[in-house]
């Protein structure tokens, strides 16, 4: 535990990944890509602020949640972030944080945001959390909300989900649906290193063509979707060659 965010660390490589899940998951869909990393690699994943086992904030920003992840980590650090974690990768990469980032991807983000998407966004923001009868409604909720129904069995929700009175919530702020939409182009011109952006084939959140609008070669990630990191973990190492 580093404050109030929970963070797990492993390998023993001299150089440092860190490794920043989704809106509504947590570090665990990230399992399938520590149990493959180089040796060269030690890495860091935390729970988002509001997520999982970290504990919320006040109010959710990005520059707000990068200050809290920056407290977990130091010196040099490479950085992989999928969707709303690739929004805060691209956030620590301009150097306002302390560490030295020199690479970065971020994979499968929502570039494109409409007024609906954002009013709908506001709207889920503001109601308090559903709390279910059983653990197991709860977890299904969570596979739902984090997009990862197919990816993980219900029986293997862990942190995704926590008792609330007699019942079980979704272990997630509802808060932290309120971030708003990036600044993408203000990102990627206040990172100081190398940048990848990326996406499944299959992504509807972020189509290809969405991506060569702000950089002229992301990385296709071929018969994959949203959550291309739980699907095929193995296809983001090619990734990280490219973040050397």
């Amino acid at each position: 535990m580093t404050g109030e965010l929970f963070v797990r660390r492993g390998g023993s490589g001299d150089r440092t990944l860190l490794l920043l899940h989704g809106l509504g998951g947590t570090g665990e869909v990230w399992q399938g890509l520590t149990d493959r990393l180089p040796g060269e690699w030690n890495w860091v994943v935390p729970d988002l602020p509001g997520h999982g086992r970290s504990a919320s904030v006040p109010s959710y920003t990005f520059g707000g949640l990068a200050a809290e992840i920056a407290k977990s980590i130091s010196g040099e650090v490479t950085v992989v972030g999928h969707s709303l974690g690739g929004v805060l990768a691209l956030t620590l990469a301009s150097g306002w944080f302390g560490s030295r980032v020199p690479a970065v991807c971020g994979l499968g983000i929502k570039v494109r945001w409409s007024e609906e998407d954002l009013a709908k966004a506001a709207a889920v923001a503001a109601k308090p959390a559903r709390v279910f009868a059983t653990r197991e409604e709860a977890a299904d909720r969570w596979l739902k909300v984090s997009g990862l129904v197919g990816l993980v069995p219900l029986e293997a929700v862990s942190a995704g989900v926590v008792p609330d009175g007699d019942g079980w919530r979704v272990a997630l702020d509802q808060g932290a649906f309120g971030v708003g939409a990036p600044d993408m182009r203000g990102l990627l011109a206040a990172a100081g290193g190398k940048v990848v952006l990326a996406a499944g084939e299959h992504d509807p959140m972020c189509p290809a063509e969405h991506l060569r609008e702000l950089v002229p070669d992301p990385v296709v990630l071929p018969r994959l979707g949203h959550n291309a990191h739980v699907e095929d973990p193995a296809a983001l190492l090619p990734l990280l060659d490219r973040l050397r």
